[in-house]
């Protein structure tokens, strides 16, 4: 039986043990923690409407279900002219190598000033305390926002800033104090969100409009300060608590190790999803740098598409077929993109983009999906093909 080592436990590292099992192949999973984190649904941590174990769910329940080996220790450096992987604890080697371990982080000045909801996990918990300290005090002036990478354009989370800040607009407003506090959404481009097509950006413009979020867009972030954002003209955003997204760069792994890596530190691959120059290193998710159209970015959807696609092309490769599945076909942005009272729809392919609102149900729609995500992986529900 043909061995895979898996590095990471996020959506790509999960879908890979889970297809990769499916498939017939010893894997072995390395982990840094002992739980999967369901990102997508942490937004709602900072607003008291989950708890952090309601995002979780220990990779050792996944190992049993699904028969993968599990290993947590922290990888330190990739040997692959060797087929090894030196991890704090102990050496690795393998026969076929998935690298799933995410991306590092843009580095700002003052970054000790801001919490980040795709930070490290516990950094939800951290912000729920900052928010409940300022409706304690009953008033104050938040400001949240995302970056960009000049070097790599995909490799950028926006969507969970809007979330995060809606959610906050109507926790405030249900506690009847929304009007003692100022909302501000702030961004280094002129247009953030333009990825996701015209229509969705006119309808965000309308979202902020209609719920008195002020707009701060077009300046680059110069430095953060504890009571607020500095930008590059020297001009100043004052805020009692920012939370802030840094566009993604290489995993500091990468830059200690042998792999093909582009401008921005992210691991090179071709459709198939296979490391430039070898024969048996994969990466997949927030790891590589992903090819495709301008507006193209990193979803978990994708991750998964290309957790499943090297798992069934490592079989054709052991049947000694030829035939490959890539990921390029199905680069699209697909979210819903929650405000706590309800949610929209986005859509985004070559031909266009759109955004359905989705009052009530759709808050409730995604609520679902995170129970879905849950119970799925695990087992105790049936997959949704293409889910």
């Amino acid at each position: 039986m043909k061995k895979v080592l898996v590095l990471g436990g996020g959506f790509a590292g999960v879908e890979a043990c889970i297809y990769l099992r499916k498939a017939g192949f010893a894997t072995t999973m390395i982990s840094n923690r002992d739980y999967f984190y369901i990102y997508p649904t942490s937004i709602w941590i900072p607003t008291s409407e989950a708890e952090f174990e309601d995002i979780c769910v220990p990779l050792k329940d996944l190992s049993e279900a699904h028969g993968f080996e599990l290993i947590v220790d922290e990888v330190k450096e990739i040997q692959s002219s060797q087929n090894k992987v030196v991890c704090e604890n102990e050496s690795y080697e393998y026969e076929n190598l998935i690298v799933a371990i995410g991306s590092g982080k843009m580095s700002h000045v003052g970054s000790e000033n801001f919490l980040s909801i795709c930070g490290e996990p516990e950094d939800s918990i951290k912000i729920k305390e900052k928010i409940d300290e300022l409706i304690k005090k009953g008033s104050g002036k938040i400001a949240m926002g995302f970056g960009g990478n000049p070097k790599d354009s995909s490799n950028v989370r926006g969507g969970p800033a809007f979330e995060v800040l809606f959610n906050v607009h109507n926790k405030l407003k249900k506690l009847g104090i929304r009007d003692e506090f100022e909302l501000t959404f702030f961004a280094p481009m002129e247009k953030p969100g333009a990825r996701m097509g015209e229509q969705a950006l006119k309808m965000m413009d309308v979202f902020f409009n209609k719920l008195d979020i002020k707009k701060h867009f077009g300046k680059k972030m110069k430095r953060f300060e504890a009571d607020g954002i500095v930008f590059e003209d020297d001009s100043k955003l004052e805020s009692d608590f920012t939370m802030f997204i840094p566009a993604g760069n290489g995993h500091d792994v990468f830059k200690s190790s042998d792999l093909a890596l582009n401008e921005a530190g992210l691991i090179k691959i071709n459709d198939f999803c296979e490391a430039e120059g070898k024969e048996n290193v994969y990466a997949i998710g927030d790891s590589v740098a992903l090819e495709g159209p301008d507006w193209r970015a990193k979803q978990g959807h994708i991750a998964e598409v290309m957790a499943r696609n090297v798992a069934y092309n490592l079989e054709q490769k052991l049947k000694g077929s030829s035939d490959r599945k890539g990921y390029e076909e199905h680069i699209n942005i697909l979210c819903v993109m929650d405000s706590g009272n309800g949610a929209s729809f986005v859509y985004r392919d070559n031909k266009g983009g759109k955004m359905i609102p989705m009052p009530v149900i759709g808050h409730w729609l995604k609520k679902g999906w995170g129970w879905y995500c849950k119970n799925s992986k695990l087992g105790k529900i049936p997959r949704i093909p293409g889910m």
